[in-house]
């Protein structure tokens, strides 16, 4: 009886080891983060994405997918996502999607910098030619030296990673550009794929150049993430049309505030603008000139009300804040200017402000002084003491010596101020109309 149930145990004892073996050397799904950038390149998406890549690092993701469609931006931000996406211990693939979307200008270079990049039908890539900040051509030697890094930075990155050297080359000297299908067929990009599921099953078991990782991403559990509300909040402070308008309506509060001390509102509104405006411009690339023209168009609004030039401070003002504000920002590429209809929206309305404010106080500092005494003619007060003829009245909630010419008046009679006579003392006659403060 020992014998067949010690054959039994055995026997179940090999099943088991052998389930867990087999369960052992079965691998485990692949999981890969997939992030959204559907935006500029500026400090808060670089901020993102980077995050996110450090995140896919930290937690051993099999791989990281940005999912590209952006118009460019900052050189500054780029590049502190490629230096990200080249030092990645995971796998970084860039895929344009959705359909329609684009990967221009520095988005160039962060897909070239992947270890995959992909596209989806019907996008485009490329248009990686330095501009001005106005969208114009850099000029004479500064532009041949910022073309040639550009250059060279792109058909590095290209060439590493195994993709064409001199179309690299010329989507930053001619700015080309193609659709996915040209870039697949003039291997500008590794390969295309109608949506993220189809694109990790292509992949997988692929060797990336040159870090060498195998991918392991077929049949991958997709983590999407955006950016979180507060970064999309950020992101959308750093507008330099918004900047220029917080700067704008930050100088104007202060100013009022400074006219008419007490206000508390136009002060508080004031100093908040300022604190968004001046989180933008510590954000964005600035322009020292640019800004001191923005200061010194504020000192000519505030000074039109004490220096009687007729207005033409508050033109030259006008004048000071476009230039200013269109030189606020350093050249970074078409996606980081202000517009110059808004600009001079801004600055017309500032400048009709501050005169309209201006010649006000003029008109009040023009005005006779009318204080004391002198400003009770008219105001009907309550005797207080009978005026027999001399007593007190009570006039706009003060208690004033005053005498009346006729018949005694009683405490509680309504009276006019009619005249002050000698010693500051009220010349008032019994009225019909009440009065205002008992």
């Amino acid at each position: 009886m020992k014998g067949p149930l010690l054959r039994a145990f055995l026997i179940a004892l090999a099943a088991a080891l052998g389930l867990c073996a087999t369960a052992s050397a079965t691998p485990s799904q692949p999981h890969v983060l997939a992030l959204k950038f559907e935006n500029d390149v500026n400090p808060i998406t670089q901020s993102y994405v980077n995050d996110e890549i450090d995140r896919a690092n930290r937690e051993h993701f099999d791989a990281v997918v940005i999912l590209l469609d952006t118009p460019g931006g900052l050189s500054s931000s780029m590049e502190k996502i490629v230096k990200a996406e080249l030092a990645s211990k995971v796998p970084v693939i860039v895929y344009v999607s959705p359909q329609g979307s684009r990967a221009a200008s520095a988005g160039v270079w962060i897909g070239e910098a992947a270890d995959i990049l992909a596209m989806a039908p019907q996008t485009n890539i490329g248009s990686s030619t330095p501009i001005n900040l106005g969208g114009s051509n850099i000029s004479s030697d500064l532009r041949r030296k910022v073309v040639n890094d550009a250059a060279a930075s792109l058909r590095e990155l290209a060439r590493e990673h195994g993709r064409n050297v001199q179309w690299a080359d010329a989507a930053v000297r001619k700015a080309k550009n193609l659709g996915a299908t040209e870039a697949l067929q003039q291997n500008v990009i590794d390969l295309m794929a109608p949506n993220l599921p189809a694109l990790l099953d292509k992949i997988d078991g692929q060797k990336t150049k040159p870090k060498g990782l195998v991918l392991h991403t077929a049949g991958a559990r997709i983590t999407t993430v955006d950016m979180s509300f507060w970064k999309k909040i950020l992101d959308t402070l750093i507008d330099p049309n918004l900047i220029v308008l917080f700067m704008s309506i930050g100088t104007l509060g202060i100013v009022v505030e400074l006219w008419n001390p007490g206000l508390i509102f136009p002060g508080t509104l004031g100093a908040i603008c300022l604190i968004l405006g001046l989180f933008g411009l510590q954000v964005l690339p600035i322009s020292a000139a640019g800004l001191l023209l923005m200061l010194l168009a504020f000192a000519f609004f505030a000074a039109e009300a004490f220096v009687p030039t007729h207005g033409a401070i508050t033109v030259a003002g006008a004048v000071s804040f476009v230039i200013g504000s269109l030189l606020l920002f350093e050249p970074a590429g078409n996606a980081y200017r202000v517009s110059l209809p808004v600009v001079l929206a801004i600055a017309g309305t500032l400048a009709l402000a501050m005169g309209l404010a201006a010649l006000k106080v003029v008109q009040a500092r023009r005005a006779p002084v009318v204080t004391g005494a002198s400003e009770l003619l008219g105001h009907v007060g309550i005797v207080r003491e009978a005026l027999d003829p001399d007593g007190l009245v009570f006039v706009r909630g003060e208690l004033w010596r005053a005498r009346t010419e006729g018949d005694p008046l009683l405490p509680g009679t309504a009276v006019e101020v009619g005249g002050i006579g000698e010693g500051l003392v009220l010349e008032v006659k019994r009225t019909e109309t009440p009065a205002a403060v008992a």
